[in-house]
């Protein structure tokens, strides 16, 4: 049986992917988990707390799924691509009005630059970047090289999930996957070349 902090959480995260975060009232909230008020301010002092509670819950979503996917993998190509394949999979949940984009640009988009929400939304971007600067890292030697190569498989990313909002569709997150193996397959087999290159002299 869900407790009630997670019959509020589980409700104002419908609520705030279908319909937005300043369009969600406390009331609909509460009437959504079937709560009284004073318990969600007995969980969440403000709806400040609701919303970060929201968009870590959002990212850690992802995460899962992330997880799920790069355990079936064998190589760091396949964990790039597992992200790509993570994006997807969040794009095809069964939202009640549909799929609108990611949820955690969505909601930056409500609040100002340098807020806590926006500030953390950026942190979970940065994490997404991160892990693929990982995998890019048992490929290629040169650290430069790899933060470019990462940030343009963020671009991507995050370019094909804006467009598949707009659609309300996975499929520009499957195209972007396509371009995705496309690029790693150009970029890393001469420097994967180079790199067994430099572990060979060291030997």
């Amino acid at each position: 049986m869900k407790s009630a902090k997670d019959k509020i959480l589980d409700a104002a995260s419908t609520l705030f992917y279908n319909y937005g975060i300043t369009s969600t009232g406390i009331n609909t909230i509460t009437d959504k988990a079937s709560v009284a008020k004073m318990s969600l301010y007995n969980n969440f002092p403000a709806k400040s707390d609701l919303v970060l509670a929201y968009i870590q819950a959002r990212h850690q979503e992802w995460l899962d799924l992330y997880a799920k996917r790069v355990a079936k993998t064998h190589s760091p190509q396949e964990g790039i691509l597992a992200v790509f394949d993570a994006y997807q999979d969040h794009a095809e949940f069964a939202y009640e009005n549909g799929f609108r984009g990611c949820g955690l640009l969505n909601a930056a988009a409500e609040f100002p630059a340098n807020s806590p929400e926006r500030l953390l939304i950026k942190e979970h971007k940065d994490e997404v970047e991160n892990i693929l600067v990982g995998h890019l890292t048992e490929l290629i030697v040169d650290k430069q090289k790899v933060s470019h190569l990462a940030l343009l498989l963020a671009f991507i990313l995050e370019g094909s999930i804006a467009k598949a909002g707009l659609e309300s569709s996975s499929h520009k997150l499957i195209a972007a996957k396509q371009m995705a193996k496309e690029l790693l397959t150009k970029r890393t087999t001469i420097k994967i070349t180079i790199k067994n290159d430099h572990k060979k002299k060291n030997l």
